[in-house]
């Protein structure tokens, strides 16, 4: 016996069934934008709304920030960042690369250089350098320039997603910098310079070299005591 709400019961699925695969086709949708408890989101997917930065370097694309190109060389390093500052915090993102540079990172308690493309304080490092994997590393950009603390060069390739999207946590809290790639601790560091600027700048980074992109996506950030 034929129910009488059938007619309703299959327009609902078949409705469910249209908006599945529709997101599926669309992966800017499926990304969520609702940040967990106590987190904001640093970009709403759509505009560069509390960024500032190199237009010709950075794009809208799909949900994420896109950095660079494939078409073209980079000539310096190219920097997308936000408008206020930042002192202790737990900020999460999610990053791939694609292109023969492979090499970008995610500023924190940076600041630009005057007159110059540059942006100095740490960086968390994504992709490739010095001949090894350099995700999730702390790189000191434009200040000691240097390796400040890195992943297990051997693990880290076997936590890593290549080609594909990679979960990136850093979390600073007063003298101490925590990076995790992919829920895995690449580093952990004790800061104990008290020159060093404890607040400042996030920004997105694009290396310069062969031509790269850097996929930015799902940025969003907690502030802690």
């Amino acid at each position: 016996m034929k129910s009488k709400n059938s007619p309703i019961l299959f327009r609902r699925n078949f409705l469910n069934l249209v908006l599945a695969a529709f997101a599926i086709a669309s992966p800017c949708l499926a990304i969520a934008q609702t940040p967990e408890a106590g987190f904001e989101m640093l970009f709403d997917g759509k505009t560069m709304d509390g960024w500032e930065g190199n237009p010709d370097w950075f794009r809208i694309q799909e949900g994420a920030i896109v950095a660079g190109s494939l078409d073209k060389s980079i000539p310096h390093n190219e920097f997308l960042c936000t408008k206020k500052l930042y002192q202790n915090f737990e900020l999460r993102l999610q990053v791939k690369l694609q292109g023969q540079g492979d090499n970008a990172g995610i500023q924190f308690r940076s600041k630009r250089v005057p007159k110059n493309t540059e942006v100095s304080g740490f960086q968390c490092d994504v992709g490739n350098a010095f001949g090894r994997p350099v995700w999730g590393a702390l790189y000191d950009e434009s200040r000691r320039n240097k390796m400040l603390a890195e992943g297990d060069s051997k693990l880290v390739p076997t936590w890593l997603k290549k080609d594909d999207w990679n979960d990136l946590t850093v979390r600073a809290d007063k003298n101490k910098i925590q990076i995790l790639l992919n829920g895995h601790e690449t580093v952990l560091y004790q800061e104990d310079d008290p020159t060093i600027a404890p607040s400042g700048v996030i920004g997105l980074q694009i290396h310069s070299g062969p031509p790269t992109e850097a996929w930015y996506r799902n940025i969003r950030i907690k502030p802690l005591p």
